[in-house]
């Protein structure tokens, strides 16, 4: 992409709406616009990353055997009064009537939805387990929205259920669900702590919230310091290991890390002094189990192999998607602008020509341009025509992690510069070697 014809509409100065740093680096980066008090319209950087970031999460969910599926954003409120949770959500719940008069509502989750699916086409245990998920916008009508995505109205939504014949199976869906979202926050290059939470009018005694350390965090998390040292890394995992998988949850929720609502002191005391921390956390995602609160309530049951009904136990697992990409920028930005990770860049590289004009350089970074597309990498190339500082500039608010900069002066002496936005540092390479160095770079990231 050329930036010339791209649709990056930046802001010079700070929003005055925007209270935190992912809502005022999202809004000057030209990634959002707000629609509507809590409502933003998706611009095409921020629609790429998160088209990047819900990608990783399929990608994370079929590797731990999960399957896609669709459902509607508006739901009818004849399922939710048949879970009795329709007056749970109480003002949050966006309801409506449509012109027949018939009572439906905007989907804030789905588990009555998904209950309804299962219980109209599985009646064996035979076709157990059974983990279906969808990626969907939800609404939840915030009664103050604020700190743009981080707390919208509407939201991009990864929600997952999981279906089992038993309460064992059931909580190895969970300690698979745990497993895949470790490995999907760490593509993302977050660090996501498992911490023991509230299940809320979810439900359930079983529940565990991801939360991105942050000073902007809206919950208030206690830990201790050695879970900062854990990380999942490249382990190959079995995820039908139950073994495998439950050592897993247990290296990543032994050491005490809670939300404020389930934080014990004496437990917190407990630990030496010195490991004890008390910080912010910004929520990503959350997993549930709670048997068979709707199964029991919606009638979801299976022939077991006695041949007598049985309700099936569940479980729901969510991610935010629109979340994370606050939840990241707020985990990784300097006073320059957005410092995007390499797993979820919305371009891999960016190319600054410091002389749009001359024929060198326009060459040189033509060349480098169809170098870098060829090897299946998407670069965004400034190609217009403005002075070098304002260049620099767009390209550090936007966040690339990689940016070549060409110029008739080092393509005098046969190179270009190659900079790394997290460090800062940069180094002289030709441009055939600056290519293969990024190249190496995104080599090893799926």
């Amino acid at each position: 992409m050329r930036l010339s014809r791209y649709f990056l509409p930046v802001l010079k100065e700070n929003p005055s709406e925007a209270q935190i740093v992912s809502h005022r680096l999202m809004l000057r980066a030209g990634m959002i616009k707000q629609a509507a008090a809590g409502i933003y319209s998706w611009l095409p950087l921020g629609f790429k990353v998160l088209r990047k970031l819900e990608n990783i999460v399929h990608e994370e969910q079929a590797r731990a055997g999960h399957i896609a599926i669709q459902m509607p954003i508006l739901q009818s409120a004849d399922l939710w009064r048949e879970s009795g949770r329709y007056d749970d959500y109480g003002q949050e719940m966006l309801r409506m009537q449509d012109r027949h008069g018939r009572d439906m509502l905007y989907t804030p989750t789905a588990e009555e939805l998904v209950t309804d699916i299962f219980r109209g086409h599985v009646s064996s245990y035979k076709d157990l387990p059974l983990t279906l998920y969808q990626i969907q916008w939800k609404f939840r009508d915030e009664i103050r929205p604020r700190f743009g995505v981080m707390r919208g109205r509407e939201f991009y939504m990864k929600d997952g259920y999981n279906f089992d014949l038993t309460k064992e199976d059931a909580l190895h869906a969970y300690n698979r669900h745990l497993v895949s979202y470790l490995r999907t926050y760490e593509r993302m290059g977050l660090q996501a702590i498992p911490m023991r939470a509230d299940s809320g009018p979810i439900g359930g005694d079983d529940t565990h919230e991801f939360l991105v350390l942050a000073d902007t965090g809206e919950s208030e998390v206690f830990y201790d310091s050695a879970v900062t040292d854990l990380t999942f890394g490249d382990r190959e995992i079995n995820y039908d290991n139950r073994e495998q998988c439950q050592a897993i949850l247990e290296e990543f929720t032994s050491k005490y890390a809670r939300t404020d609502e389930t934080h014990d002191e004496a437990l917190f005391n407990q630990l030496p002094e010195e490991r004890r921390r008390v910080a912010r956390g910004i929520e990503v995602g959350q997993i549930f189990y709670f048997g068979t609160k709707y199964s029991e309530a919606m009638g979801a049951t299976v022939q077991g192999p006695d041949g007598k009904p049985v309700p099936v136990h569940m479980g729901s697992h969510g991610i935010g998607v629109s979340r994370l990409i606050g939840a990241i920028i707020e985990a990784s930005h300097d006073d320059k602008g957005i410092i995007w990770p390499e797993g979820v860049t919305p371009f891999h590289c960016g190319i600054v020509n410091l002389k749009q004009g001359d024929d060198e350089a326009d060459a040189a970074c033509d060349n480098i341009y169809k170098a870098l597309t060829a090897l299946g990498l998407e670069p965004l190339y400034d190609d217009r025509k403005e002075r070098a500082g304002g260049k620099f500039a767009t390209m550090d608010l936007i966040g690339l992690p990689w940016r070549i900069t060409v110029g008739p002066r080092g393509l005098k002496n046969g190179v270009v510069e190659l900079t790394c936005r997290r460090t800062g540092e940069s180094e002289e390479l030709s441009p055939e070697a600056a290519v293969t160095k990024i190249a190496e770079i995104y080599e090893g990231i799926a």
